[in-house]
């Protein structure tokens, strides 16, 4: 299925901010499942400013630059195909990264350090997604040129 360069742009920006609002999600719930064990502890505060301050960073250097790579990359295409919004390359660490986010999220439960520092890593990767989303407006991904 032959589809415009601007569907798979579109269709890129979507799955960068569903990933963004899924790993805040997550993110925020084991930082609740952190604070209900130690209440009295404010390390679910630093966690969430160390996750912004590092995804931050990840957005301004690495992530930017991945969503120009990209949307270079599908500039390029001859006759894009609606699967190819993103490369094969991404899709499979796509599912790497899924798969071991998953099992750190499991294996932190009951472990208030684990499940600071899993919340930290989603955090971070959240605010880089969507940190770096600007990429795809600067580039106005979304409307014809």
């Amino acid at each position: 299925m032959i589809v415009t360069p601007q569907i798979l742009k579109i269709l890129a920006a979507l799955l960068w901010y569903w990933g963004g609002i899924i790993l805040v999600s997550k993110g925020g719930r084991l930082l609740i499942e952190a604070a209900s064990l130690k209440p009295e502890q404010n390390w679910t505060w630093w966690a969430i400013f160390i996750g912004l301050l590092i995804g931050g960073l990840k957005a301004k250097y690495l992530f930017c630059k991945s969503c120009k790579k990209n949307l270079a990359r599908i500039d390029l295409l001859d006759k894009p195909k609606i699967w190819q919004f993103f490369g094969l390359k991404f899709f499979l660490s796509l599912v790497v990264m899924i798969a071991a986010g998953a099992t750190l999220s499991r294996m932190a439960h009951n472990n208030y350090i684990f499940l600071l520092s899993v919340a930290i890593l989603d955090i971070s990767i959240a605010t880089a997604l969507i940190g770096s989303s600007y990429v795809f407006w600067k580039q106005k991904a979304f409307f014809k040129h």
